[in-house]
């Protein structure tokens, strides 16, 4: 399936983000998987919530970053359909 403008990503049970405190990164931990984040995959994952769609999730990081929201929506696609093709994430 590919993400589209008016699916509600989420991440699934059982995952979530978290800071290591003893590498001083965020990472996201999924059953037997440990990804680390960086701070881009880390504003998209704080307004993925599985309520807000797609569109609203780039509409709110373009406002909060003052970036073009094009190129918000190719990078938070990529990096969502990612999380979806690795059954870490899901969209409805």
């Amino acid at each position: 399936m590919s993400l589209a403008d008016h699916h509600r990503p989420r991440l699934l049970r059982g995952v979530r983000v978290k800071r290591d405190r003893v590498r001083g990164v965020d990472v996201l931990l999924a059953p037997e998987r440990v990804l680390r984040l960086d701070p881009v995959g880390c504003a998209i994952l704080a307004e993925t919530d599985g309520e807000r769609s797609f569109a609203d999730i780039v509409a709110a990081l373009a406002a909060r970053f003052d970036a073009p929201p094009a190129r918000i929506a190719a990078d938070a696609r990529t990096f969502l359909q990612t999380l979806i093709d690795r059954r870490i994430a899901e969209a409805r």
